[in-house]
Formats: C-alpha cells, structure tokens, sequence
C-alpha cells in the first residue's frame, strides 16, 4: 500500500505473455520453413525472422525446436475424415477413392504444407519419421482393418499402400520428376489406382 492508500501494481512474474498474433506468426512462418527447407536446417532464429519477433519469443511458446515442430503438425479432424471415408462403401474403386482422397490432402489440402513438412522432417528426424508413419498408415490400417480377418496381413497391405503413395509424393514433391511433378491428379489417379486396389483388396 502507499501513504495514500492506493494499492502498489506489483509486476507479474515468470514469463510475459505473448500475443494470439504472435504465436499465430511463428505457427505460419515455422510451417513455411519445415516445408521449404526441412527439420534440420529449419532454425529458431529463421523462423523467428520470417515471423517478425525475436528468437526467445519463439522459445516462450515453443521450448524447442522439437516442440515447435510437434505444434506445427497438427492435423485437422477434417483432413483426417477425408482420408478414412474413403474407405466407405464396397470394393469396387477403392483404389481409386483411397488414391484421390490422399493426393487431395497433400496437394492442396488445408493442410498440405503442414504434410509437406511432414515428409520433409522425416528425412532426418525420426520423430518426424514416427509422425508421418502414424498419420499415413494408420488410416489405411484402419480401412483395410475392416476388411481383412487376418491382422498381419491388413498390417503388410497398409503399409504396402502407404510406401507407394508416400513414393508418389516424394517424385512429384521432394525429388521433383519432371514427368511425375508435371502429370495432372487425373493421370496419377488413373495409373496408380488399380496398384493400390490390388494391394488393399
């Protein structure tokens, strides 16, 4: 209390707050930069840059650049729906339903760049490996799951599936094949369709 009898602002301690916007800045700039350049030569410092803050902003939302990343991949519900309906319905096309639903979600999906860091993480970095796996292959697991009496076998069909699809995004994406990176999805769902309705049923 003062003389006066006015209470005394005693300052907050432990780390101040950081706006809604700021941590909002550094998701999309650490996002770009995971997809762009990949986990290991993605930096604290560069994304603090692209973001417009200081580093050790960065460092109070996120205490890592592990964290950072785990924060980035976050999947929407939405993202992952589209994957798993498409397994509804009979046999019939299921290679085609599964091989557009996944090349919708990597390539122009709300949440494409965030799958694209994904793939790029997991180059160099197992927990970025570990993710990936988790995310691709247990949506198909889940769908070829309930079509198959033997667990091992739905095991070695969704991970067949999942290789080949993750394949597809690594020559159009990361290695950039020219013939692959310039064919349209209709092409790519046409061809690879009936490869990945093999596998799954």
């Amino acid at each position: 209390m003062t003389a006066e009898g006015r209470p005394v602002s005693v300052g907050r301690r432990g780390r101040r707050p950081g706006t809604s916007t700021s941590r909002q800045a550094i998701l999309e700039a650490a996002r770009a930069r995971f997809a762009s350049d990949g986990f290991a030569a993605t930096t604290i410092r560069r994304v603090a840059a692209d973001a417009g803050v200081d580093p050790s902003l960065v460092m109070q939302f996120y205490r890592s650049k592990n964290e950072l990343y785990a924060a980035v991949m976050s999947i929407s519900p939405d993202t992952l729906a589209s994957l798993s309906t498409a397994f509804e319905g009979p046999d019939e096309r299921l290679g085609e339903r599964v091989v557009r639903a996944y090349l919708g979600v990597w390539e122009g999906g709300a949440d494409s760049e965030s799958l694209m860091a994904m793939l790029r993480g997991a180059i160099t970095n197992e927990q970025a490996s570990a993710q990936l796996r988790e995310f691709i292959q247990a949506r198909l697991l889940d769908g070829v799951r309930s079509r198959a009496s033997d667990r091992h076998d739905a095991a070695l069909r969704a991970g067949l599936a999942s290789s080949m699809l993750v394949g597809v995004t690594m020559g159009r994406r990361i290695v950039g094949v020219p013939i692959i990176a310039s064919a349209d999805v209709e092409t790519l769902v046409a061809l690879v369709a009936p490869a990945i309705q093999s596998v799954l049923t």
